[in-house]
């Protein structure tokens, strides 16, 4: 890896992107990648940064995408393909701005969507496995419910306050994700043509109460993906399984990482 500090900016296309940067002891073992949700930010991931890299040993570099935490605006409306270009234009930047050499993409929803279209585009020899947090692969109906009533939430309760303190630009971070998923074309969105070309193993965690996705996202992967599809149904949890069922969560991922790091890479994690 590069020489990151601990916390920055990188410039990408002309915009400053926040990261957090948690340096393994071994100056050689793999590197976790985590991209946020769809209102997420570096802060928003909490402590479970800290947690991954303490249980796995692996480097943790987590960023905040244009028009979130502390990272620049983006351009309003966001395009409908926002993922896509995230994923074809952006990740690989970033990837090579770090010095990514070998590791895992751990993604939650929109992150966990770009994952996946980067992993099923670019044939990265460097990518050991995905873990993907409550994916969307298609829109379904519950979704876009949500997705309305949370507008409704941020324009008439204290929503917007609480989220101002993750973001610099609340407005550009809600309503640029927000718009878009609302949008009726946006109904058309499908990404799952990536899934067949991913070569790597994929873990899919998903929270039994998810407001914003049902299992039909899992069951798309696994009809989809040539490569393995394990599924880790998380009780007690909803669309977040990280902040809610952060223990369930984690052994999880640390269970996976470690035997898909270990296959490729020799590495040997550490103990949940």
């Amino acid at each position: 890896m590069t020489n990151l500090t601990p916390t920055g900016f990188l410039t990408i296309d002309g915009a400053s992107l926040e990261y957090k940067w948690l340096a393994p002891q071994d100056q050689n073992a793999p590197t976790i990648v985590m991209l946020h949700e769809g209102l997420g930010s570096v802060g928003l991931w909490g402590d479970f940064p800290e947690k991954l890299q303490q249980a796995t040993g692996a480097g943790i570099f987590v960023y905040s995408r244009a028009g979130y935490g502390q990272s620049s605006p983006a351009k309003l409306p966001r395009p409908l393909d926002y993922m896509q270009r995230e994923a074809m234009d952006v990740l690989p930047k970033i990837l090579e701005a770090i010095g990514f050499k070998r590791g895992l993409l751990l993604g939650h929803s929109d992150g966990g969507s770009i994952a996946a279209i980067y992993a099923g585009a670019h044939q990265d020899h460097r990518l050991s496995g995905l873990v993907l947090i409550a994916p969307h692969f298609i829109v379904e109906d519950i979704s876009v419910k949500s997705i309305a009533e949370i507008k409704t939430a941020y324009e008439t309760t204290d929503l917007k306050t609480k989220l101002a303190r993750w973001h610099k630009d609340v407005d550009n971070a809600f309503y640029g994700w927000n718009g878009a998923w609302l949008d009726p074309e946006f109904r058309c969105w499908d990404i799952s043509e990536h899934l067949a070309y991913i070569r790597v193993p994929v873990l899919v965690l998903q929270g039994v109460d998810d407001q914003y996705g049902t299992l039909h996202q899992v069951e798309i992967a696994q009809e989809e993906c040539y490569c393995p599809v394990d599924l880790k149904v998380i009780s007690g949890a909803g669309h977040s399984p990280h902040r809610e069922a952060p223990g369930a969560t984690r052994d999880a991922i640390v269970q996976f990482a470690t035997a898909a790091l270990r296959d490729d890479w020799g590495f040997q994690g550490r103990a949940a």
